[in-house]
């Protein structure tokens, strides 16, 4: 991948290169990349027909499956601007963003068309196209959807149209907007150029290379598409000539299966998918021996899941660190370097790093934790339609425009990054600073914590207190709020101890499989402000 080439030259170059390789497998059937070419070809000039031109954008509001890959590919063809959001979403963030970022045209299910049809009450669209075989739903008809036109992605693939002409597509231009959720109010739009899409990607995957030459790998996809960490490892496999396998929902026996079955060779997924599986009964019944590369992000690592891996598969977890407004990796642990416990890499080669005192911006001394400011020489400088959000997130420093991620790191004497938190998920406790994961790190120690998250109460005599919310492993029922306070004391400083602790049977969770700290902060502060 070079600078200069746009997503769909790189994608044809691994065409050319590798025709009768297996590019996609999804449910089993396979697809080789002269395969998938065709598919991407028919579905690009279907777009081109009815007259979809740069830099027009389409939702992508779909579950992982195959059309998913062609309709992305198709639309970089053409410089259609892809917009993934999750097929999760209910009408109101549906209808936010299709309104934010002016767009007519949507993909979807017939699962989720009736969320498309509250949507169009208050946006619009003027197309909709329907992926699947079952008959769209008589309620389009006669709905919010009356004026739109209403089709089946099954139709576009049938029906005959022109050959698709040469487009040029420049690595300026717009390669997809992604929606990335704030601490406050709806998701923000944040415009990824080609160029930064396929800087990311070349240097996550050359970042594992020498362990997995292009060309040779298999991965799953263990991220959400329409999220940059699964973005920018799932195609960069893709378009450096690996197999990308997808599954159709996160089902463990199933991922099981397709790692034995296809000899998967690169898994990436958060640390909570890594738990998952280390806890799953079921995993020691199938093959892991193929992986060579598994990667973790999304959040903070536990000391204790890393380690447990590592007994049990005889690998260890390269963990990273990025954000969406910095087109992914920020950091990344380098192949043949040995690296200590708990990093989460040392910054790659196309971003710039400053720590900073939050409050004042000013440089933090060596080896002291601050904020993360990011600069990059291909970045995202403004949000869509956000000033004011702009103005706070992305600021100027001696001339460079930097990026104000919001997190707390340190870096050691070797360059080796420690995430320590959200500077918003910091506890202020009786006039010190606590870091949440410190102590979910305490928690998850103990043999009985499945999954945990501490969040801040607010409290006027100390400032906020400890509040630990823990889901048990399955099974066990005898463990008591009083032996997991006397447990953190082991290991936790008498301010950073958690104050209370509530058991739950599930906590909540984004799609991307990370733990929604700040919902239950809120949950707790609506419990405040009614009391």
């Amino acid at each position: 991948m070079t600078n200069m080439d746009s997503i769909n030259e790189v994608f044809q170059n691994s065409v050319k290169q590798f025709p009768n390789r297996t590019a996609l497998v999804f449910k089993d059937e396979k697809y080789t990349f002269l395969e998938l070419d065709q598919l991407v070809e028919k579905t690009a000039a279907y777009f081109y027909s009815k007259g979809l031109r740069k830099p027009e954008r389409i939702i992508i509001y779909l579950p992982h499956m195959t059309e998913w890959i062609v309709i992305w590919l198709a639309m970089q063809r053409i410089g259609v601007v892809p917009i993934p959001v999750t097929h999760f979403y209910g009408h109101e963030e549906l209808s936010y963003i299709a309104k934010d970022s002016e767009t007519k045209t949507i993909f979807c299910m017939n699962r989720n068309l009736a969320q498309v049809v509250e949507a169009a009450a208050v946006s619009p669209f003027k197309s909709v196209i329907v992926v699947g075989d079952e008959p769209i739903k008589e309620q389009a008809a006669d709905s919010n959807l009356k004026d739109a036109k209403v089709l089946s992605f099954t139709n576009i693939l049938e029906e005959s149209v022109p050959p698709l002409p040469h487009i040029k597509v420049d690595a300026d231009d717009l390669g997809e907007i992604l929606y990335t959720g704030g601490t406050t109010g709806y998701p923000k739009g944040v415009p990824l150029s080609q160029v930064m899409l396929l800087v990311a990607m070349g240097t996550k995957r050359e970042e594992f290379e020498s362990l997995v030459p292009k060309g040779s790998g298999v991965a799953l996809q263990g991220a959400p598409l329409n999220h940059i960490f699964g973005k920018e490892v799932g195609f960069a496999s893709l378009l450096s000539g690996d197999t990308l396998i997808l599954l159709p929902r996160m089902d463990l026996v199933d991922l099981f299966r397709h790692i034995e079955n296809y000899k998967v060779t690169t898994f990436f997924g958060t640390p909570t998918l890594c738990r998952m599986i280390l806890d799953h009964d079921e995993f020691k019944n199938y093959d892991f021996s193929s992986l060579i590369y598994i990667m973790t992000a999304g959040e903070a690592m536990p000391k204790e899941v890393s380690m447990r891996w590592e007994k049990t598969f005889g690998k260890r977890i390269y963990n990273g660190y990025g954000s969406t407004e910095t087109c992914g990796g920020i950091t990344g642990t380098p192949i043949g370097e040995p690296f200590p416990d708990g990093s989460i890499g040392k910054v790659v080669p196309n971003k710039e790093v400053m720590l900073v005192e939050p409050d004042t911006i000013e440089p933090v001394a060596q080896g002291e934790p601050g904020e993360v400011l990011v600069h990059a020489e291909h970045m995202v400088t403004a949000y869509l339609n956000k000033p004011e959000e702009t103005a706070r997130h992305f600021i100027d420093i001696n001339g460079k425009t930097w990026y104000r991620t919001g997190d707390i790191i340190r870096f050691d004497g070797e360059g080796w990054a420690f995430f320590i938190d959200r500077s918003v998920d910091m506890i202020k406790h009786k006039g010190y600073r606590v870091a949440a994961t410190k102590v979910e790190a305490a928690l998850y120690k103990h043999d009985a914590v499945h999954e945990c998250c501490a969040v801040g109460i607010p409290d006027e005599k100390i400032g906020e207190r400890i509040k630990a919310f823990v889901v048990l492993r399955a099974g066990v029922k005898d463990v008591t709020e009083e032996e997991l306070v006397k447990w953190c004391g082991k290991s936790l400083a008498s301010y950073e101890i958690p104050s209370s602790i509530e058991f739950r049977t599930e906590l909540p969770k984004s799609a991307v499989g990370k733990i929604l700290r700040r919902k239950l902060r809120d949950e707790e502060r609506q419990k405040l402000e009614s009391s």
